[in-house]
């Protein structure tokens, strides 16, 4: 299998997502272990995959291993692709009442028999690390504290990195996905960017394009996106991962913009792979030490207002 040199006629500044997720899972384990010492137990992340699907068995191991060595506890359920949906659910009402477990993750996609929006409706939404139950949907549209899609978060951080502050900059997203599209709109707005969104069907998508300054592009398709789409300049977030054969049993991964051409043009682009892709992993241990620290705090609250409650009662009236 060949992979494509991302250094290869490049202009741009590579952002590397490795390094900045292998820094990141460092910074978690170390606030795991604050946690551990605080708290007296791990953050749990229960994993919960359903058929054969290979790439969904790449993708779950990966996820288990790195909460492993972050110091989060791990807990696997691999059911048959026979599994109904009523004991797909029986699972989730179980892991939702486990004190061990702070972070619930489906892994998608799901058999055709059971429906993804009925399980994860069933997940509980301060366990919802995925961050795609519609509370936590609207509670990021609205602006308040929520458990964010993994990718886009994953986005967030490597533009700040990349760029600092972003307010006041133009940003464009191409893909309205529930995953990716849409919740990094809301996230970038949040940042104070103005925003765009674009699509396959989008009118002169060419133009739209050009005004970014912050491009992002999560559409399937790859080579979308062109040099003639991106201003000079524009950093370039390529959050496709496609398959491209080149014969003789060989492939190669590549994104949804055609890197060697974008590269002249962009001050920075995220290579595939190397890119998006580790951080969507490094941000979902992120959520799952972030949902583990609001539920004791929320914990911690009841129990002050337990104590505050009885005191009050034992008054004389």
């Amino acid at each position: 299998m060949k992979e494509f040199n991302a250094q290869e006629q490049s202009s741009a500044t590579v952002i590397d997502g490795k390094a900045f997720a292998q820094k990141l899972r460092h910074e978690v384990g170390s606030q795991v272990a604050s946690f551990v010492g605080a708290h007296g137990r791990p953050p749990g992340l229960a994993v919960v995959l359903v058929g054969e699907d290979a790439a969904s068995q790449v993708y779950v191991r990966t996820k288990m291993r790195q909460a492993e060595e972050a110091g989060i506890a791990s807990f696997a359920h691999r059911l048959p692709a026979a599994t109904t949906e009523a004991e797909l659910l029986e699972l989730i009402v179980a892991l939702n009442a486990d004190e061990r477990v702070d972070g619930i993750l489906v892994q998608l996609p799901l058999p055709d028999h059971i429906d993804e929006g009925v399980v994860i409706e069933a997940i509980a939404a301060d366990k919802d690390v995925d961050g795609f139950h519609p509370r936590n949907v609207g509670r990021l549209a609205t602006g308040e504290s929520a458990l964010v899609p993994c990718t886009p978060l994953g986005c967030l951080l490597l533009l700040q990195d990349r760029l600092g502050d972003l307010t006041g900059l133009k940003a464009v997203i191409v893909g309205r996905s529930n995953i990716v599209g849409k919740p990094m709109a809301q996230l970038l707005l949040k940042a104070h960017c103005t925003v765009t969104m674009a699509h396959s069907r989008s009118r002169n998508l060419v133009d739209e394009c050009r005004q970014a300054d912050i491009l992002v592009v999560a559409v399937g398709r790859p080579g979308m996106i062109g040099s003639d789409h991106v201003k000079p300049g524009a950093t370039v977030i390529d959050v496709g991962i496609n398959r491209e054969d080149l014969g003789e049993g060989q492939s190669r991964l590549v994104g949804d913009v055609d890197f060697a051409a974008v590269a002249k043009v962009a001050g920075a682009i995220t290579p595939v792979p190397g890119g998006v892709g580790p951080m969507t992993v490094a941000c979902l241990l992120r959520n799952t030490l972030y949902a583990a620290q609001r539920r004791e705090s929320a914990r911690q609250k009841a129990s002050e207002l337990d104590v505050s409650t009885k005191g009050v009662a034992g008054e004389p009236g």
